[in-house]
């Protein structure tokens, strides 16, 4: 197979993140637009090259999805995309919040020979920085099913096991709260009529809006 161009290689990725995890539903047209920050008749066209290279193919009346091949295609770069985000905050201590940008850059200059060498580097990690799940080198990829922690009762404790939006801004700020993946959070009271919930983190209080609390997944236990 020939090396593809990066632009199609950002588009298998999207494709593939639209497709798993939190939310995951059809990618359309309007969502990876919004996903890649480019315009809606980009979208169309790229699109149409993906079809003709038989990498995507038209889904159940919603968007579109990858094909077996460009599944096998979008896994492998999400996989580098992940494990160079874990490279580059736990051995070059770049900030969660800026390992995005960079791990875009990374991610299409890994070989698959350095990519197994990080993967064994880094200690076969299960996800990213931010709690997603990492595809294993078949390409399998679980997302652990998770609730909000804007649904839990006061009283209710959890794990927070990923954060689902990874807007810099949001990042910057639930890290200033110290509200990381595996990191033991408490719901003290919730306020009534969509009021913001009053969290217990690390011995210290904060009221948390509910859009904000939808946005970090916990485990009940």
């Amino acid at each position: 197979m020939s090396k593809r161009s990066e632009s199609v290689e950002e588009y298998l990725e999207a494709i593939y993140k639209l497709s798993h995890g939190d939310g995951a539903g059809g990618a359309t047209v309007s969502l990876l637009a919004a996903a890649l920050q480019v315009s809606p008749p980009s979208v169309s066209e790229m699109l149409g090259r993906l079809r003709a290279t038989g990498l995507v193919e038209e889904g159940n009346g919603r968007g579109v999805v990858l094909t077996r091949q460009g599944e096998r295609e979008g896994a492998s770069l999400v996989r580098r995309h992940r494990l160079s985000e874990r490279f580059l905050t736990e051995y070059l201590d770049v900030p969660w919040d800026e390992v995005h940008a960079e791990a875009c850059r990374f991610e299409h200059a890994i070989s698959p020979e350095v990519e197994a060498r990080l993967a064994a580097q880094l200690g076969y990690p299960r996800t990213c920085p931010h709690g997603h799940a990492i595809p294993d080198e078949n390409g399998l990829c679980t997302d652990e099913p998770l609730r909000s922690l804007a649904e839990l009762e006061p009283g209710q404790g959890a794990t927070i096991g990923r954060i689902s939006d990874e807007e810099p801004e949001l990042l910057r700020y639930l890290a200033s709260l110290g509200l990381l993946p595996e990191t033991r959070v408490a719901v003290e009271s919730v306020a009534p009529f969509g009021g913001p919930l009053l969290v217990r983190v690390a011995g210290a209080q904060y009221a948390l809006g509910r859009e904000v609390a939808g946005k970090i997944l916990v485990r009940a236990r």
